[in-house]
Protein backbone atom coordinates (compact mmCIF):
# COMPACT_ATOMS: atom_id res chain seq x y z
CA UNK A 1 0.00 0.00 0.00
CA UNK A 2 1.24 3.53 -0.72
CA UNK A 3 2.34 5.55 2.30
CA UNK A 4 0.64 8.92 2.02
CA UNK A 5 1.79 12.10 3.71
CA UNK A 6 -0.11 12.76 6.93
CA UNK A 7 -1.46 16.05 5.58
CA UNK A 8 -3.54 14.23 2.97
CA UNK A 9 -5.93 13.19 5.73
CA UNK A 10 -6.64 16.86 6.37
CA UNK A 11 -8.12 17.56 2.94
CA UNK A 12 -11.89 17.77 2.78
CA UNK A 13 -14.14 17.86 -0.27
CA UNK A 14 -17.33 19.44 -1.56
CA UNK A 15 -20.42 17.41 -0.74
CA UNK A 16 -22.27 19.22 -3.55
CA UNK A 17 -20.28 17.19 -6.08
CA UNK A 18 -20.98 13.95 -4.20
CA UNK A 19 -24.71 14.71 -4.17
CA UNK A 20 -24.54 15.61 -7.85
CA UNK A 21 -22.94 12.26 -8.64
CA UNK A 22 -25.63 10.39 -6.68
CA UNK A 23 -28.37 12.46 -8.30
CA UNK A 24 -26.97 11.72 -11.76
CA UNK A 25 -26.80 8.01 -10.95
CA UNK A 26 -30.44 8.00 -9.83
CA UNK A 27 -31.44 9.92 -12.96
CA UNK A 28 -29.56 7.43 -15.14
CA UNK A 29 -31.51 4.66 -13.44
CA UNK A 30 -34.76 6.33 -14.48
CA UNK A 31 -35.68 8.35 -11.37
CA UNK A 32 -36.97 11.90 -11.87
CA UNK A 33 -34.50 14.27 -10.15
CA UNK A 34 -34.74 18.01 -9.57
CA UNK A 35 -31.30 19.32 -8.66
CA UNK A 36 -31.31 22.21 -6.22
CA UNK A 37 -27.91 21.23 -4.91
CA UNK A 38 -25.23 22.36 -7.34
CA UNK A 39 -23.90 25.89 -7.01
CA UNK A 40 -23.71 27.10 -10.57
CA UNK A 41 -25.94 29.31 -12.75
CA UNK A 42 -28.33 27.39 -14.99
CA UNK A 43 -27.77 29.94 -17.77
CA UNK A 44 -25.48 29.58 -20.74
CA UNK A 45 -22.36 31.70 -21.08
CA UNK A 46 -23.35 34.76 -23.17
CA UNK A 47 -22.69 34.23 -26.87
CA UNK A 48 -20.25 37.11 -27.35
CA UNK A 49 -18.01 35.59 -24.66
CA UNK A 50 -18.11 32.16 -26.30
CA UNK A 51 -17.27 33.72 -29.67
CA UNK A 52 -14.29 35.56 -28.16
CA UNK A 53 -12.90 32.26 -26.89
CA UNK A 54 -13.39 30.60 -30.28
CA UNK A 55 -11.77 33.56 -32.05
CA UNK A 56 -8.77 33.39 -29.72
CA UNK A 57 -8.25 29.73 -30.66
CA UNK A 58 -8.61 30.49 -34.35
CA UNK A 59 -6.20 33.41 -34.02
CA UNK A 60 -3.54 31.04 -32.73
CA UNK A 61 -3.56 31.72 -28.98
CA UNK A 62 -2.56 28.15 -28.19
CA UNK A 63 0.54 28.56 -26.06
CA UNK A 64 1.62 29.50 -22.57
CA UNK A 65 0.81 32.93 -21.20
CA UNK A 66 2.55 34.78 -18.36
CA UNK A 67 1.87 33.04 -15.05
CA UNK A 68 -0.08 36.05 -13.80
CA UNK A 69 -2.20 36.29 -16.96
CA UNK A 70 -2.17 38.20 -20.22
CA UNK A 71 -1.59 41.95 -19.72
CA UNK A 72 -4.82 42.87 -21.54
CA UNK A 73 -6.93 40.90 -19.07
CA UNK A 74 -5.13 42.16 -15.98
CA UNK A 75 -5.66 45.71 -17.24
CA UNK A 76 -9.28 44.85 -17.99
CA UNK A 77 -9.83 43.64 -14.44
CA UNK A 78 -8.30 46.83 -13.04
CA UNK A 79 -10.57 48.92 -15.28
CA UNK A 80 -13.61 46.92 -14.20
CA UNK A 81 -12.80 47.38 -10.51
CA UNK A 82 -12.41 51.10 -11.16
CA UNK A 83 -15.77 51.24 -12.95
CA UNK A 84 -17.69 49.19 -10.37
CA UNK A 85 -16.04 50.31 -7.13
CA UNK A 86 -14.12 53.48 -7.95
CA UNK A 87 -10.99 51.68 -6.78
CA UNK A 88 -7.57 52.44 -8.25
CA UNK A 89 -5.84 49.09 -8.73
CA UNK A 90 -2.38 48.37 -10.11
CA UNK A 91 -2.78 45.73 -12.88
CA UNK A 92 0.65 44.35 -12.00
CA UNK A 93 -0.78 43.12 -8.67
CA UNK A 94 -3.62 41.17 -10.32
CA UNK A 95 -3.23 37.42 -10.77
CA UNK A 96 -5.44 35.59 -13.27
CA UNK A 97 -6.39 32.21 -11.80
CA UNK A 98 -8.03 28.96 -12.97
CA UNK A 99 -11.15 29.68 -10.89
CA UNK A 100 -11.55 30.93 -7.33
CA UNK A 101 -10.18 28.00 -5.34
CA UNK A 102 -6.45 28.52 -6.14
CA UNK A 103 -6.57 31.91 -4.44
CA UNK A 104 -8.02 30.33 -1.29
CA UNK A 105 -5.45 27.56 -1.40
CA UNK A 106 -2.51 29.89 -2.07
CA UNK A 107 -3.50 32.27 0.72
CA UNK A 108 -3.74 29.43 3.24
CA UNK A 109 -0.43 27.91 2.10
CA UNK A 110 1.23 31.31 2.29
CA UNK A 111 0.13 32.14 5.83
CA UNK A 112 -0.79 28.81 7.38
CA UNK A 113 1.64 26.59 9.28
CA UNK A 114 1.62 24.67 12.57
CA UNK A 115 0.97 27.12 15.40
CA UNK A 116 -0.77 29.65 13.17
CA UNK A 117 -4.52 30.29 13.24
CA UNK A 118 -6.80 31.20 10.34
CA UNK A 119 -10.34 32.49 10.88
CA UNK A 120 -13.08 31.42 8.49
CA UNK A 121 -16.89 31.68 8.27
CA UNK A 122 -19.06 28.80 9.50
CA UNK A 123 -21.32 27.75 7.89
CA UNK A 124 -19.13 28.59 4.92
CA UNK A 125 -17.66 27.31 1.69
CA UNK A 126 -16.06 23.98 2.73
CA UNK A 127 -12.79 24.56 0.86
CA UNK A 128 -11.87 27.30 3.34
CA UNK A 129 -11.59 24.89 6.27
CA UNK A 130 -10.06 22.18 4.09
CA UNK A 131 -7.31 24.51 2.85
CA UNK A 132 -6.57 25.78 6.35
CA UNK A 133 -6.16 22.26 7.72
CA UNK A 134 -3.95 21.23 4.80
CA UNK A 135 -1.67 24.21 5.46
CA UNK A 136 -1.03 22.95 8.99
CA UNK A 137 -2.71 25.93 10.62
CA UNK A 138 -5.53 25.69 13.15
CA UNK A 139 -8.93 26.56 11.64
CA UNK A 140 -10.89 28.94 13.87
CA UNK A 141 -14.55 29.29 12.85
CA UNK A 142 -16.60 32.41 13.43
CA UNK A 143 -20.34 31.88 13.37
CA UNK A 144 -22.79 33.22 10.79
CA UNK A 145 -26.10 33.16 12.62
CA UNK A 146 -29.63 33.02 11.28
CA UNK A 147 -30.62 35.76 13.75
CA UNK A 148 -28.22 38.16 11.97
CA UNK A 149 -29.37 37.17 8.48
CA UNK A 150 -26.21 35.04 8.30
CA UNK A 151 -23.96 38.09 8.54
CA UNK A 152 -20.94 38.02 10.84
CA UNK A 153 -20.75 40.09 14.00
CA UNK A 154 -17.62 42.23 13.82
CA UNK A 155 -17.39 42.24 17.62
CA UNK A 156 -17.47 38.45 17.80
CA UNK A 157 -15.04 38.02 14.91
CA UNK A 158 -12.54 40.45 16.43
CA UNK A 159 -12.77 38.62 19.76
CA UNK A 160 -11.40 35.49 18.10
CA UNK A 161 -8.18 37.13 16.91
CA UNK A 162 -5.09 36.15 18.89
CA UNK A 163 -1.35 36.67 18.57
CA UNK A 164 -1.33 33.49 16.45
CA UNK A 165 -3.88 34.73 13.90
CA UNK A 166 -2.35 35.10 10.44
CA UNK A 167 -5.35 35.36 8.11
CA UNK A 168 -9.09 36.11 8.19
CA UNK A 169 -11.30 34.77 5.41
CA UNK A 170 -14.43 36.79 4.57
CA UNK A 171 -17.23 35.99 2.12
CA UNK A 172 -20.12 38.34 1.33
CA UNK A 173 -22.54 37.65 -0.29
CA UNK A 174 -22.00 34.17 1.03
CA UNK A 175 -22.16 30.54 0.06
CA UNK A 176 -24.10 28.60 1.44
CA UNK A 177 -26.36 31.05 3.28
CA UNK A 178 -26.91 33.86 0.77
CA UNK A 179 -26.13 36.24 3.63
CA UNK A 180 -24.91 39.75 2.81
CA UNK A 181 -22.94 41.56 5.51
CA UNK A 182 -24.08 45.15 6.25
CA UNK A 183 -21.51 47.89 5.67
CA UNK A 184 -21.51 48.88 9.33
CA UNK A 185 -20.14 45.46 10.29
CA UNK A 186 -17.32 45.84 7.77
CA UNK A 187 -16.64 49.33 9.13
CA UNK A 188 -16.38 47.95 12.67
CA UNK A 189 -14.20 45.05 11.58
CA UNK A 190 -11.73 47.24 9.69
CA UNK A 191 -11.56 49.69 12.60
CA UNK A 192 -10.82 46.80 14.98
CA UNK A 193 -8.14 45.40 12.71
CA UNK A 194 -6.04 48.49 13.37
CA UNK A 195 -5.00 46.75 16.60
CA UNK A 196 -3.77 43.74 14.61
CA UNK A 197 -1.57 45.16 11.83
CA UNK A 198 0.01 41.80 10.93
CA UNK A 199 -3.26 39.95 10.27
CA UNK A 200 -4.01 39.44 6.57
CA UNK A 201 -7.52 39.44 5.10
CA UNK A 202 -8.81 37.41 2.17
CA UNK A 203 -12.14 38.72 0.90
CA UNK A 204 -14.06 36.30 -1.33
CA UNK A 205 -16.34 38.57 -3.39
CA UNK A 206 -17.26 36.09 -6.13
CA UNK A 207 -21.00 36.81 -5.64
CA UNK A 208 -20.51 40.58 -5.41
CA UNK A 209 -22.77 41.37 -8.36
CA UNK A 210 -25.64 39.22 -7.09
CA UNK A 211 -27.48 41.33 -4.51
CA UNK A 212 -31.18 42.01 -4.00
CA UNK A 213 -33.67 44.47 -2.49
CA UNK A 214 -31.52 47.48 -3.34
CA UNK A 215 -28.47 46.27 -1.46
CA UNK A 216 -25.11 47.58 -2.61
CA UNK A 217 -21.97 45.48 -2.46
CA UNK A 218 -19.41 46.45 0.16
CA UNK A 219 -15.98 45.63 -1.20
CA UNK A 220 -12.92 45.53 1.05
CA UNK A 221 -11.21 47.60 -1.65
CA UNK A 222 -13.07 50.61 -0.25
CA UNK A 223 -10.93 50.53 2.92
CA UNK A 224 -7.50 51.99 2.04
CA UNK A 225 -6.24 51.39 5.59
CA UNK A 226 -6.08 47.62 4.96
CA UNK A 227 -5.15 47.62 1.26
CA UNK A 228 -1.57 46.58 2.09
CA UNK A 229 -2.86 43.34 3.65
CA UNK A 230 -5.92 42.61 1.50
CA UNK A 231 -6.24 39.65 -0.85
CA UNK A 232 -9.30 40.10 -3.04
CA UNK A 233 -10.88 37.07 -4.71
CA UNK A 234 -13.31 37.45 -7.60
CA UNK A 235 -13.92 36.00 -11.04
CA UNK A 236 -16.23 35.14 -13.88
CA UNK A 237 -17.82 31.83 -12.80
CA UNK A 238 -21.01 33.14 -11.20
CA UNK A 239 -21.45 36.58 -12.76
CA UNK A 240 -21.04 35.41 -16.35
CA UNK A 241 -22.20 31.78 -15.99
CA UNK A 242 -18.66 30.55 -16.73
CA UNK A 243 -18.12 27.89 -14.05
CA UNK A 244 -16.69 25.37 -16.52
CA UNK A 245 -14.29 27.87 -18.09
CA UNK A 246 -12.30 27.93 -14.82
CA UNK A 247 -11.43 31.59 -14.73
CA UNK A 248 -10.95 33.79 -11.68
CA UNK A 249 -8.64 36.50 -10.43
CA UNK A 250 -7.13 37.82 -7.25
CA UNK A 251 -5.54 41.07 -6.18
CA UNK A 252 -2.54 40.74 -3.85
CA UNK A 253 -0.57 43.21 -1.73
CA UNK A 254 2.71 44.17 -3.35
CA UNK A 255 4.63 42.60 -0.46
CA UNK A 256 3.36 39.09 -1.26
CA UNK A 257 2.48 39.17 -4.95
CA UNK A 258 5.78 37.55 -5.93
CA UNK A 259 5.04 34.62 -3.62
CA UNK A 260 1.60 34.15 -5.19
CA UNK A 261 3.20 34.18 -8.62
CA UNK A 262 5.74 31.51 -7.59
CA UNK A 263 2.89 29.34 -6.30
CA UNK A 264 1.13 29.73 -9.65
CA UNK A 265 4.24 28.71 -11.56
CA UNK A 266 4.62 25.64 -9.38
CA UNK A 267 0.92 24.76 -9.47
CA UNK A 268 -0.64 25.43 -12.88
CA UNK A 269 1.88 27.45 -14.94
CA UNK A 270 -0.85 29.71 -16.33
CA UNK A 271 -4.53 29.90 -17.19
CA UNK A 272 -5.33 28.65 -20.69
CA UNK A 273 -5.06 31.44 -23.23
CA UNK A 274 -8.44 31.31 -25.06
CA UNK A 275 -10.33 31.47 -21.76
CA UNK A 276 -8.48 34.66 -20.84
CA UNK A 277 -9.57 36.34 -24.07
CA UNK A 278 -13.12 35.21 -23.37
CA UNK A 279 -12.84 36.75 -19.91
CA UNK A 280 -11.75 40.05 -21.41
CA UNK A 281 -14.79 40.04 -23.70
CA UNK A 282 -17.00 39.41 -20.67
CA UNK A 283 -15.67 42.49 -18.86
CA UNK A 284 -15.66 44.84 -21.84
CA UNK A 285 -18.77 43.63 -23.67
CA UNK A 286 -22.48 44.16 -23.00
CA UNK A 287 -23.68 43.40 -19.47
CA UNK A 288 -27.35 42.81 -20.39
CA UNK A 289 -27.12 39.05 -19.77
CA UNK A 290 -25.66 39.63 -16.29
CA UNK A 291 -28.50 41.93 -15.28
CA UNK A 292 -31.12 39.59 -16.77
CA UNK A 293 -29.69 36.63 -14.85
CA UNK A 294 -29.72 38.54 -11.55
CA UNK A 295 -33.33 39.62 -12.15
CA UNK A 296 -34.27 35.98 -12.77
CA UNK A 297 -32.51 34.89 -9.59
CA UNK A 298 -34.33 37.58 -7.64
CA UNK A 299 -37.71 36.34 -8.88
CA UNK A 300 -36.81 32.76 -7.98
CA UNK A 301 -35.52 33.88 -4.58
CA UNK A 302 -38.92 35.28 -3.70
CA UNK A 303 -40.65 32.11 -4.86
CA UNK A 304 -38.40 29.65 -3.05
CA UNK A 305 -38.40 31.55 0.27
CA UNK A 306 -42.20 31.78 0.21
CA UNK A 307 -42.54 28.11 -0.69
CA UNK A 308 -39.99 26.89 1.88
CA UNK A 309 -41.78 28.77 4.64
CA UNK A 310 -44.93 26.79 3.86
CA UNK A 311 -43.27 23.42 4.56
CA UNK A 312 -44.06 22.18 8.09
CA UNK A 313 -40.90 22.22 10.19
CA UNK A 314 -39.08 24.69 7.90
CA UNK A 315 -38.37 28.38 8.33
CA UNK A 316 -36.30 30.46 5.94
CA UNK A 317 -34.92 33.99 6.15
CA UNK A 318 -34.62 35.92 2.90
CA UNK A 319 -31.10 35.69 1.44
CA UNK A 320 -29.61 39.04 0.55
CA UNK A 321 -27.36 37.80 -2.25
CA UNK A 322 -25.92 34.91 -4.27
CA UNK A 323 -28.44 32.21 -5.35
CA UNK A 324 -28.85 30.12 -2.21
CA UNK A 325 -31.55 29.74 0.42
CA UNK A 326 -30.56 28.24 3.77
CA UNK A 327 -33.71 27.19 5.62
CA UNK A 328 -33.76 26.03 9.22
CA UNK A 329 -35.23 22.49 9.29
CA UNK A 330 -35.01 21.77 13.02
CA UNK A 331 -38.79 21.60 13.21
CA UNK A 332 -38.76 18.39 11.17
CA UNK A 333 -36.95 16.56 13.96
CA UNK A 334 -34.39 15.25 11.46
CA UNK A 335 -30.68 15.92 11.13
CA UNK A 336 -29.48 17.80 8.07
CA UNK A 337 -27.73 14.76 6.60
CA UNK A 338 -30.71 12.45 7.17
CA UNK A 339 -33.10 14.90 5.52
CA UNK A 340 -30.71 15.47 2.59
CA UNK A 341 -30.63 11.71 1.96
CA UNK A 342 -34.38 11.24 2.36
CA UNK A 343 -35.27 14.06 -0.02
CA UNK A 344 -32.94 12.75 -2.70
CA UNK A 345 -33.83 9.08 -2.40
CA UNK A 346 -37.57 9.43 -1.80
CA UNK A 347 -38.61 12.79 -3.28
CA UNK A 348 -36.05 13.03 -6.06
CA UNK A 349 -34.90 16.48 -4.88
CA UNK A 350 -31.16 17.12 -4.53
CA UNK A 351 -30.19 19.57 -1.77
CA UNK A 352 -27.12 19.87 0.47
CA UNK A 353 -26.98 19.27 4.22
CA UNK A 354 -25.93 22.32 6.20
CA UNK A 355 -23.24 20.25 7.94
CA UNK A 356 -21.42 20.06 4.60
CA UNK A 357 -20.54 23.70 5.29
CA UNK A 358 -19.40 23.29 8.89
CA UNK A 359 -20.65 22.19 12.29
CA UNK A 360 -22.78 25.32 12.69
CA UNK A 361 -24.75 24.19 9.64
CA UNK A 362 -26.53 21.44 11.57
CA UNK A 363 -30.28 22.02 11.38
CA UNK A 364 -30.12 23.64 7.94
CA UNK A 365 -30.22 22.67 4.27
CA UNK A 366 -28.79 24.58 1.31
CA UNK A 367 -31.11 25.05 -1.64
CA UNK A 368 -29.68 26.49 -4.86
CA UNK A 369 -32.31 28.38 -6.80
CA UNK A 370 -30.22 28.22 -9.96
CA UNK A 371 -33.08 26.29 -11.52
CA UNK A 372 -36.38 27.23 -13.15
CA UNK A 373 -39.32 28.54 -11.12
CA UNK A 374 -41.35 25.63 -12.42
CA UNK A 375 -38.80 23.12 -11.10
CA UNK A 376 -38.54 24.95 -7.77
CA UNK A 377 -42.30 24.78 -7.26
CA UNK A 378 -42.37 21.10 -8.23
CA UNK A 379 -39.47 20.36 -5.85
CA UNK A 380 -41.30 21.98 -2.92
CA UNK A 381 -44.45 20.05 -3.81
CA UNK A 382 -42.45 16.80 -3.70
CA UNK A 383 -40.85 17.73 -0.37
CA UNK A 384 -44.21 18.48 1.21
CA UNK A 385 -45.56 15.12 -0.01
CA UNK A 386 -42.46 13.29 1.23
CA UNK A 387 -42.62 14.80 4.72
CA UNK A 388 -46.35 14.40 5.11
Amino acid sequence: MPILADRMSQLGTETAFEVLARANALAAAGKSIINLGIGQPDFKTPEHIVEAGIKAMRDGHHGYTPAAGIPQLREGVAADLKKRHGAEVDPSLIMIMPGGKPTMFFACLMFGQPGAEILYPNPGFPIYESSVKFSGATPVPYRLSEANGFAFSAEELLSKITANTRLIILNSPANPTGGAVPKEEFDALVAGLAAWPDVMVMSDEIYGQMLYDGREHTTLLSYPEIRDRLILLDGWSKTYAMTGWRLGYSLWPKSVFGHAEKLAVNCHSCVNAPTQFAGLAALTGPQDAVHAMVRAFDERRRVIVSELNQIPGFRCVEPGGAFYAFPNIEGTGMTSKALQTRLLEEAGVAVIAGTSFGAYGEGYLRFSYANSTENIREAIKRIKACLS
